[in-house]
């Protein structure tokens, strides 16, 4: 056993609960839904995984037998956290209360999203203009519900350390049980490296967990974030989606072999194909593939392949013929392919 391997091993407390991983799968809008949950749940490895953004304000009313993102198998209920958006508190602690009576490990609050549509809400990324607001919310949350109470945030607007440490501290103050920060401006989506030295400034000014995010792509990419930053875990992102047996390997010596891509491929073909109807799931595939194909010197053709197939059953084809050639894989994802 690696000493990676031991300190990832290493349960930790969040709001009372226990994770028995600080290796954890990183919310991603379109991504983490219940197929892929289910998929990276067949490796095993995690402390927690996330569900894709829900709209707070529609979350009440959701029915997870129809619901594209509110949706679940209650076998990973103990060990998933649900994260929603939302500007009013009243609305997030109607939804953290839903959330809670389906039995989830906790909420998370997305404080990072900076996509428009959600910043015009005042959601996501928007929070951080706002931390009076982000505050109330999680005070609010910590209030009214029993579960842990959880904050994914970005450094804020501006490439100030400060303001995340303010937000940081905030946020603790208000109840949050654990942070999930990701160094990086909301603006930068990803031109510039996160600085991972904000992530040590965070962890040193709050009493919670704070879990660091944000280019994490190999064993020693890890070592060096909880070294460097002395985080009480990671949060692995792109890295889960083309790899999602990544918990596992670095975890529990999970050891890939040449069938391993190929059998991930048709299986994740299978779940989504059990989970959304065939649209849908052929949507959900493309989006995925784009990052699995990273894995490959030939990876840009293979998704662009793979994207153009117009059923499941062509994509099912394109996935056969690949791997039926030199299908030739780099010692990590290119990552130029999912920028």
């Amino acid at each position: 056993m690696t000493q990676l391997t031991a300190d990832l091993n290493r349960s930790i407390d969040i709001g009372g609960r226990q994770a028995d991983s600080r290796l954890l799968m990183a919310p991603m809008a379109g991504l983490t839904h219940v197929a892929f949950r289910h998929l990276a749940a067949g490796y095993g490895g995690y402390g927690l995984m996330f569900t894709e953004m829900c709209s707070a304000k529609a979350l009440p009313q959701e029915n997870p037998r129809v619901s594209p993102v509110f949706q679940w198998r209650p076998s990973e209920l103990p060990n998933l956290v649900c994260q929603i958006f939302g500007s009013d508190p009243d609305t997030m602690v109607r939804a953290a209360r839903r959330i809670e009576s389906e039995g989830f490990f906790g909420v998370d609050v997305n404080m990072g999203c900076c996509v428009a549509a959600i910043c015009k809400q005042g959601a996501g990324a928007a929070l951080l203009r706002q931390p009076d607001r982000a505050a109330d919310i999680v005070a609010a949350l910590r209030g009214a519900v029993d579960i842990p109470v959880t904050v994914k945030f970005r450094t804020g607007w501006q490439d100030d350390p400060d303001l995340a440490v303010n937000m940081a501290r905030r946020l603790a103050d208000a109840g949050a049980d654990a942070l999930t920060f990701h160094p990086r401006v909301a603006p930068d989506l990803r031109a510039r490296p996160p600085k991972w030295d904000y992530i040590r400034a965070v962890k040193e000014a709050v009493d919670i967990p704070v879990f660091g995010n944000g280019e994490v792509f190999s064993e020693k990419d890890c070592r060096a974030m909880l070294d460097k930053t002395g985080c009480h875990g990671v949060a692995l992102g792109r890295m889960a989606l083309a790899r999602p047996w990544i918990f596992a390997q670095w975890t529990g010596g999970f050891v890939p072999d040449e069938e391993t891509y190929p059998k991930c491929a048709h299986r994740m073909l299978d779940l989504l194909a059990h989970y959304y109807e065939s649209v849908n799931a052929l949507r959900r595939f493309r989006k995925w593939i784009v990052y699995f194909a990273a894995n490959f010197v030939y990876g840009h053709q293979f998704s662009s392949k793979v994207r153009r197939a117009k059923d499941m059953d062509a994509a099912r084809r394109e996935i056969d013929a690949f791997f039926a050639s030199d299908a030739a894989r780099g010692s990590v994802p290119n990552r130029n392919l999912f920028q």
